[in-house]
């Protein structure tokens, strides 16, 4: 398939703003899921560990199974798995909505949707790749904040559906919504050359003579028949043999003649085949070993294996204020006359914020994008700190844009991957820290519930909290400050507007 140069605009406009509400309809409800979580608690009587297993596994199975999402949008194009996700999602919600016990939750909101989620995130944003190149950064951010604003609009979305028509109403309304990604999906066009050139030769053309068993069977049959005929005519006339004989013995040579062709020519065949299996084997084994030797020696860079202890250390922390800041209101016992706006409503706004906020920083020249993204971890950890000490709606309220804004660092983590490794291992490395991004999605908030079934309060689970998300940024900081330092006296005897990803690729 023949790809035409990126437009940077035209129907690519089009792609982003379907890619947009694409990830506004299946990530509201999963980013959204703490009004869901107070329902479930009280329908189904369970810990607040094992029930907010539920939505750490909607958030972060996606990412653990993104190697398996990019190996299906690469073999079956965009538009297919979004149509096919689209379904996944809209049927993991009715599902849940008939769910008689937690454990149903697990596959059916849990890893159906966060599947669904996953596979779809995954064809936005390799189809807007497709058609951006200079504005590429743009469109990403574009469609990046369709999540945020889902999250934004679910909130309050979701907990308005609850009270009219029940946590079961709620979740069908929601699967429905989520079939609008079907017309999302129908306009991802990909990105094919009208004018390409036909194949030379069809695939049968391209086999090889001696794979058609049956074309040689069927050309030395008539040449067996021709020359036999021949000997036939001349052996009649010397031979006085009954015509019944002579017949039997020319089906036996011409028999024997077709059994001995084919044999040789199926031994050829398993030799050849046999030949290329061992070649495709031992071409995927080297392959397997080239992964090996590259993930190996990223971890030799401690910037890097820094990094990935902090994205863990960062979503068990960071993470679990999404999902369980409503349940931390009602703890509190805030008075609902004071409740303006859902806190997840909040975090969602100001995360939108942050993103935008944070990547346009990122772009100037005089600002560290590593220094930026270790400022937004300690700061994290900070105000995870002053969460037990909020006993009013309006403090919450603070602490929840904060944390939104802080969380906007998404959009700055492919920069700081980026002159971590080198642009040439940028895929390679980003895969790797987003496996631990999930990991730490799924276990944060159990974590963070299971310490409240322990002591009965939440001070003490973000003491935690804001401890890992600390110890990540610290760490972070101590690794990055000698290699940093380093690189930035080399890229200074570079020119002005180029930049070098080589320094911090050897570190």
């Amino acid at each position: 398939m023949v790809f035409r140069k990126p437009p940077d605009g035209g129907w690519g406009w089009v792609i982003v703003v379907v890619s947009f509400f694409t990830q506004f309809l299946c990530y509201g409800s999963p980013l959204a899921v703490g009004v869901l979580y107070l329902e479930w608690l009280d329908t189904f009587g369970e810990g607040k560990g094992k029930t907010a297993w539920v939505g750490s596994l909607a958030n972060g199975i996606g990412l653990l199974a993104s190697p398996v999402c990019s190996i299906c949008v690469s073999s079956f194009g965009a538009r297919p798995v979004t149509i096919f996700s689209g379904f996944m999602v809209a049927g993991g919600l009715m599902m849940s909505s008939f769910a008689p016990n937690i454990y149903f939750l697990y596959i059916s909101y849990g890893i159906v949707v966060g599947l669904g989620c996953g596979l779809l995130y995954t064809a936005t944003v390799t189809i807007t790749c497709h058609y951006f190149d200079k504005r590429r950064g743009l469109a990403l951010g574009l469609i990046s904040t369709g999540s945020s604003v889902g999250l934004f609009i679910y909130a309050a979305l979701q907990r308005e559906l609850i009270d009219l028509y029940g946590l079961d109403g709620c979740l069908l309304i929601v699967g429905a919504l989520s079939l609008n990604i079907l017309a999302c999906g129908s306009l991802m066009r990909p990105l094919e050359s009208s004018d390409s050139p036909p194949p030379e030769k069809t695939c049968v053309n391209k086999v090889p003579d001696q794979y058609f068993v049956y074309h040689e069977k069927e050309k030395t049959v008539e040449e067996n028949i021709s020359i036999l005929e021949k000997g036939y005519a001349d052996e009649k006339c010397v031979n006085n043999m009954p015509d019944y004989k002579q017949d039997s013995v020319l089906n036996k040579n011409v028999l024997s003649s077709i059994n001995v062709n084919e044999k040789d020519t199926y031994k050829k065949k398993v030799v050849e085949q046999t030949n290329l299996c061992k070649q495709l084997a031992k071409r995927k084994w080297q392959l397997y070993l080239n992964y090996w030797e590259e993930t190996m020696v990223l971890f030799k860079n401690k910037v890097f294996s820094a990094l990935f202890v902090a994205i863990l250390l960062f979503d068990i922390g960071g993470f679990p204020p999404s999902l369980l800041m409503e349940d931390v209101a009602r703890s509190a016992n805030i008075n609902e006359d004071d409740y303006h706006m859902p806190l997840i409503s909040i975090i969602g706004i100001m995360t939108t914020v942050g993103k935008l906020t944070l990547g346009i920083l990122a772009d100037f020249k005089w600002v560290n994008t590593l220094y930026l993204y270790v400022t937004t971890l300690l700061m994290t950890g900070m105000a995870l700190f002053a969460i037990p000490f909020a006993k009013s709606y309006l403090t919450l309220a603070m602490l929840s844009g904060t944390l939104g804004f802080l969380t906007g660092n998404w959009s700055i983590f492919p920069y700081v991957t980026t002159k971590t490794v080198g642009i040439d291992k940028l895929t390679h490395a980003y895969g790797i820290l987003m496996f631990f991004a999930g990991l730490g999605n799924s276990f944060g908030p159990p974590i963070v519930g299971w310490f409240y079934d322990w002591t009965q309060e939440y001070d003490t689970a973000f003491y935690f909290s804001g401890f890992c998300v600390l110890l990540g940024g610290f760490l972070l900081l101590l690794a990055a400050l000698p290699c940093w330092n380093a690189c930035a006296s080399q890229s200074s005897k570079l020119p002005p507007n180029t930049y070098s990803y080589k320094v911090a690729s050897s570190a």
